[in-house]
Parts: C-alpha cells; structure tokens; sequence
C-alpha cells in the first residue's frame, strides 16, 4: 500500500506535493524590531524545503505593530515587510514547497511597550498588561489591518494564507466567552462572538481567492469557554465564508494545566472534519512517521502539522519517506546522499 501521508493535496488552484506541513512558530528573530525578515529566517525555512516538507507556514506575522506576540516577531503591517517575504516565499519555492504565512494580531497577549488592546480590558494573568477594551472604531480598523496584510501576502506571492484564531490571540479573544465580556454586537451570543472572525473572513475575501485556513483553538480547558458544538458552528459558519481548512490546536485563552501526550489534539480535528465537512489540520505532539501516516489514512484529519519535531529534524520529510516508502525526490545535489 502506497503511503497517504505522501499522496499530493489540491485546494483550490494550489498542489501540495504531500500533507506533511510546518506549523507555524514564533522564531523571535527580528533583533531590529522592525518586523523585517533576516538571514535566519531565509535559511530557518529554506532548509524545511530542501529537506521536502509539502508546506511550510512562516511564524505569525503582525498586522499592525500593535498587534505583535513581541517586537522581534515578523510583520506585515507594512509594503516594506514585502522584500523579505518574498525572499522567503521565493526560495522555498524554489526547493518544490508551498508556502503559507499566518496574520495575526496578538491582543491582550502582546509583551510590548504601550498600550495593548482586545475585546474586553481583562488582563490574560498578574503579570501581563491589562488591555484597553477595544472601540467599534478600532475593531474596524484591525479588520482592514488583516486585509491589508493579506493583499501583502499576495504580492509577496503566498501560497496559502492562514488567519491565526487560536492560543488565546485577538481573534480567539474575540470568540471565547472567557475573554469576550462585551455588550455590544461583538459580545454575547456566539453568533455575535463570532463576529469579528466573521467580517475579517470577508474582508479578506475580497482581495485573496487562494487557499484560505484557520487555526482554531478547539479546546479551552475550562468549564465556562467554548465548548465542541461551538467550534463545529464556528466551522460550519468558516465553510460558508469560502475558508478551505480549519487547523485544530488548543490551549492558550485563558491559563491552564494541559495534559499533553501524543496526538492530543487529533480528536478535535477527526471531530470537526466529520460534523462540519471541511477539511481539517491535526497538531499536536505528532512526532513519528507512523503515526502521522495513521492521521492520514484513517481521515482523521487532511494535512499533519509538525512543530517541534521540525526544529529537532528539518529533514523530517525524508526521514518519514524511508520508513514509510513515500515517493520523495532529493534535491539533484544531494541525490547522492538519499538514494
């Protein structure tokens, strides 16, 4: 039998080579603070092409300045965030990749200096800032933020774009009842929590006709957030809108013990998949080929998303086509060394 995990994915006009995809995370590598690409961040991802992953996603990725997790993360609050993109982009491409980038705004969960905002003025814990309760004025302007930022991810020439609703990020802010406490048409009924999610999905649309995801935060570890018939109306409501893939993490909304083990997270995915009939992410702890493989060729899920594993083996790709004897071609200069 034929391996899944190494069979290519087509959404929309975009071909992934297989359904091995690098989750997105924060390097912290921007040392100007300027949210300007580096030369690590050109070879932190280039070398996940060469090594044959089907996907890559580049870190979190600022729509305003305002919004970053920290100022040494990327941005794409600015045309001048454009070049280095590219590059990124570029090379990748190059090695036989696609890539994605992820827009994001980090809320109450920015460590920067200056006033933060977020749905609600509630701050994540004692030690972080307490944010200021964003106006109607400024939830309008965030939105444009995201679709200002997808138009750059556009001519930088992304191959998917990614909307970062998870890990307790503005977007998520706005759709836990644990951190949205507004009164108004932003607050209140998951209808209205879902809102924000809902008019940013718009707004993207009108400038992005490409593979579309979110990466959801399915799971909130607390009795009073968001449970799973709140997460497949929030898919179900995604689908509607024309998003193509919801990439199921947990974790992050408010502060909590999570008890992590391998695949933690796959049951969210498999569930989401089966009752709002889109396709689905798995991540979480995924680690070892075979495991991947089960993913894939029980449906659970449509694409496996590594993380940590792909920071201990860039080459994880090729270390899964040999034991699971994927069709994998090496780079000509290293054939060498794969055949």
């Amino acid at each position: 039998m034929s391996s899944a995990l190494f069979t290519p994915y087509t959404i929309k006009n975009v071909t992934f080579p297989n359904r091995i995809v690098m989750s997105p995370m924060c390097m912290y590598s921007c040392q100007a603070q300027d949210g300007k690409a580096t030369n690590f961040h050109y070879i932190h991802y280039t070398s996940r092409a060469v090594g044959g992953t089907g996907l890559i996603f580049t870190e979190a990725a600022a729509v305003t300045e305002q919004g970053r997790i920290s100022p040494q993360d990327l941005g794409i609050w600015s045309d001048d965030h454009i070049e280095g993109l590219k590059k990124i982009v570029h090379l990748s491409q190059e090695q036989g990749s696609k890539v994605g980038i992820q827009l994001a705004h980090a809320g109450r969960k920015a460590v920067l200096e200056g006033p933060i905002i977020a749905p609600s003025s509630i701050p994540f814990n004692d030690e972080m800032k307490t944010p200021e309760e964003m106006t109607v004025e400024q939830i309008k302007e965030t939105i444009v933020a995201f679709r200002k930022g997808a138009e750059r991810a556009k001519e930088a020439g992304f191959d998917v774009i990614e909307l970062h609703g998870a890990h307790g990020y503005l977007i998520n802010e706005f759709l836990s009842p644990l951190t949205n406490k507004r009164k108004d048409e932003y607050g209140g009924s998951k209808e209205n929590r879902y809102r924000f999610l809902k008019e940013t999905i718009n707004e993207v649309n009108k400038v992005w006709d490409g593979p579309l995801f979110v990466r959801i935060s399915a799971e909130e570890y607390h009795e009073e957030g968001n449970t799973m018939e709140d997460f497949v109306y929030f898919s179900d409501e995604m689908k509607k809108q024309g998003v193509d893939l919801v990439d199921c993490s947990t974790g992050g909304v408010v502060p909590a013990r999570i008890k992590a083990y391998p695949g933690y997270q796959v049951k969210h995915a498999e569930q989401i998949r089966r009752e709002s009939n889109i396709a689905t992410g798995a991540v979480g702890l995924i680690t070892h080929p075979l495991q991947a493989e089960e993913i894939i060729q029980n449906e659970r899920a449509d694409l496996v998303l590594l993380a940590r594993e792909m920071l201990r083996d860039p080459y994880w790709a090729r270390t899964a086509a040999a034991e699971l004897g994927g069709d994998l071609k090496a780079p000509k200069q290293y054939e060498r060394g794969w055949n």
